[in-house]
């Protein structure tokens, strides 16, 4: 799809594009999951909007649209604004700001920044699998990005520790994430970089059977030994790469993320911090590498709508960008 696409300008269009992608063999109830077509109505004339369906089961009876049940649902939106705004998210490598949605779009910004967080929603993978297996390399690092606004749960006090023997860190957020070579990547907001906590996420998420990589950092030691092998590279001596053992994939993940939040979004509240890792881990398991292109992750993401709704109201104009 380019932008002169008729689904980004006809609301139409855009909606029987949506049906499409959530009811391929045809409509089904939301409300009771009824998927008999002779037993769903498609309402017509002046009295009902384009787009709206009857269940005619005897326990259910109710309407609906390809937005009930979805983020989408209750949104003044037009549908054609909706699918622009997923388009532009997941085909901008770095991000695109509410503020930038609420130019292009000509909505307001509180309703951009509501619909780009819905539609981070959708991007969340609500059925991850292990990563990693037999002979796979899997890659594992912690970052810290902005200041944080809740307080650490620690409690001896002490500054987690950093490379070559420092400590600092404690004001800050602690991201740690998980890249499997040549596949997905997946990040998490922790409270704090422990071993204890680092190793519920791992053992959660890869399979043992995997090779995992690592830099010297203190919390990985024994952690490692849990994996087939365990691979390291010290970058307190300025090690960054050895033969096949690196860290890069993951750093170069990190680079991709902070140059985003920096340069496109600005400010993130920590509250919203996982939804941000959301988006920027759905754009890199939907990288033109792995041969998807901007369409398919436009439809990834229109497949990812249902069964998710955000109630919250959002900010004040100056608090998120």
């Amino acid at each position: 799809m380019n932008l002169t696409d008729k689904r980004f300008q006809d609301a139409s269009e855009a909606r029987k594009w949506f049906e499409l992608q959530r009811w391929p063999n045809g409509p089904w109830c939301p409300h009771c999951g009824n998927a008999i077509a002779e037993r769903i109505t498609a309402l017509e004339g002046k009295a009902h909007r384009e787009g709206v369906y009857q269940c005619n089961e005897k326990e259910c009876r109710l309407q609906f649209s390809v937005t009930v049940g979805t983020v989408m649902e209750r949104s003044k939106i037009p549908l054609n604004k909706w699918l622009l705004a997923m388009h532009l998210m997941s085909s901008s490598k770095k991000g695109y700001s509410a503020h930038q949605l609420h130019r292009t779009l000509g909505i307001t910004y509180q309703s951009a920044w509501f619909l780009a967080h819905r539609i981070r929603e959708a991007m969340k993978d609500m059925a991850p699998t292990p990563m990693g297996g037999e002979g796979k390399v899997i890659e594992a690092d912690e970052t810290y990005y902005g200041k944080r606004e809740t307080p650490r749960k620690d409690r001896t006090g002490a500054k987690p520790p950093k490379k070559g023997g420092k400590t600092g860190g404690s004001d800050k957020r602690v991201i740690f994430g998980l890249v499997e070579r040549g596949g997905k990547a997946r990040t998490f907001h922790i409270n704090q970089a422990t071993a204890w906590e680092v190793r519920g996420l791992i053992v959660k998420n890869a399979s043992r059977k995997s090779i995992l990589h690592t830099d010297e950092a203190r919390i990985y030691t024994y952690l490692g030994k849990e994996f087939d092998a365990h691979k390291t590279v010290n970058h307190s001596q300025n090690e960054y790469v050895r033969g096949t053992i690196h860290t890069n994939t993951v750093e170069n993940v990190w680079s991709v993320f902070k140059r985003g939040m920096k340069g496109i979004y600005q400010h993130c509240g920590e509250a919203h911090l996982h939804r941000y890792l959301a988006e920027f881990d759905f754009r890199y398991n939907n990288r033109s590498a792995l041969k998807i292109s901007d369409t398919e992750r436009t439809e990834n993401i229109a497949k990812g709508v249902e069964g998710k709704r955000l109630t919250y109201r959002s900010p004040n104009k100056s608090a998120y960008a």
